[in-house]
């Protein structure tokens, strides 16, 4: 074991990266070193410079924060005890052209505006090494998802990106045109109808982890192009898919972090929440979710005056519903303030009105209802 303050001189070692920090001066300085996720410190010495101190002069005064340079030289510890690199020889080997801008008390490595986080992403990543972790997490969860649906016989499939006719979901496609074909065509906003029609044609479970394109509104929960996984299983009823996805997603958390609860922060300098995957998940039939916390019936679906009714429920607790006011946007308001917006932890709710879901597979119990779920975390819908 090497002790503090040594160096291990039986072994070369060379070591490349960008520039994070430098402290010191005259004939001993420290270099911040960082790549492909880690760092490491160069004491950088004259009496341990090779090239001797016209050399050694020319090199401190050449790099800066923001260079990358290559460095060879002694592993050992510094006084303090951390792992240094003693190098004998140090290379310059590309200049960054512009400062970076210098870490603050507060965080982010100097840049404090979200809009230049987000649009200069490259910089973002250079000076806040915990942004590399959000990349390396989602490698991870997509790598995870693929085995447990490649480990249950699934099939990953790839379907056509750019369709004649958008399906699939109801969303604003974007249209480019084909020149060939002489053909208007529009990026796909949902895989929904090929993956279908692939069960149809004999694949009874498929997969397709790809990117989906919406002509809609930007904010923290919605991108014009983002990724989803989809999947079908043919011979499969709801309470499979809900039992699936539970094992899914509690065994992904489990698997990448080491817990069934991680933290979560909502919004940025938002208060972290602690989210417990821990399965089995809550289940919340729908109408029966909504009655119990507004301490009433709702009317029936048949009622003739079921909108009026639903109306002066949504003025008793003052909810406004913007137009047209039709039972299913009623009741959307309804779930969205009483269940959606309370849920913190992994929650299926279940059974939705046919009004609600004219698509999906009619209860094989109750008249009115659907058997179709939505998984909610934290507020949103993660699983449909």
């Amino acid at each position: 074991m090497t002790e503090q303050g040594t160096k291990i001189e039986d072994k070369i070692v060379s070591v490349a990266g960008r520039i994070h920090s430098i402290r010191g001066q005259g004939k001993l300085l420290f270099y911040d070193l960082r790549g492909d996720g880690a760092k490491i410190q160069l004491m950088a010495s004259l009496k341990d410079y090779a090239a001797g101190p016209e050399a050694f002069d020319e090199l401190i005064h050449t790099v800066k924060r923001g260079d990358i340079i290559g460095a060879r030289g002694y592993v050992g510890k510094s006084k303090t005890g951390e792992l240094s690199l003693f190098p004998f020889e140090m290379l310059l080997l590309s200049p960054c052209l512009h400062m970076l801008p210098k870490a603050t008390a507060g965080g982010h490595g100097g840049i404090t505006n979200m809009e230049t986080r987000y649009r200069q992403r490259y910089l973002d990543l250079i000076v806040n090494s915990d942004i590399r972790q959000v990349f390396e997490r989602r490698s991870k969860i997509i790598n995870y998802v693929r085995k447990y649906f490649n480990d249950r016989h699934f099939l990953e499939v790839e379907t056509p990106m750019m369709n004649m006719i958008p399906g699939g979901a109801v969303a604003r496609p974007f249209v480019t045109f084909h020149n060939d074909l002489s053909l208007e065509m529009f990026m796909r906003i949902a895989p929904e109808l090929y993956l279908k029609m692939l069960v149809i044609g004999g694949l009874d479970r498929v997969y397709e982890i790809g990117r989906q394109f919406r002509n809609e509104g930007i904010d923290l929960t919605h991108n014009p192009e983002f990724t989803t996984c989809e999947s079908y299983e043919a011979y499969a009823d709801y309470n499979d898919l809900m039992d699936m996805t539970e094992e899914m997603l509690s065994g992904m958390v489990k698997e990448i972090t080491g817990s069934y609860k991680i933290k979560y922060q909502p919004k940025p300098n938002a208060e972290e929440v602690e989210i417990d995957f821990t399965p089995p998940f809550k289940r919340i039939s729908m109408i029966e979710g909504i009655e119990e916390k507004i301490g009433q019936k709702l009317p029936a679906f048949d009622d003739p005056k079921i909108e009026a009714k639903l109306e002066v429920i949504l003025e008793k607790f003052n909810l406004e519903c913007p137009p047209p006011l039709t039972t299913a946007r009623l009741l959307d308001t309804l779930v969205g303030e009483f269940l959606e917006d309370n849920i913190i932890h992994p929650t299926f709710i279940t059974e939705h009105p046919q009004i609600m879901s004219p698509l999906a597979k009619n209860h094989r119990d109750k008249e009115g209802l659907t058997e179709r779920f939505e998984l909610f975390v934290c507020k949103r819908e993660v699983s449909v």
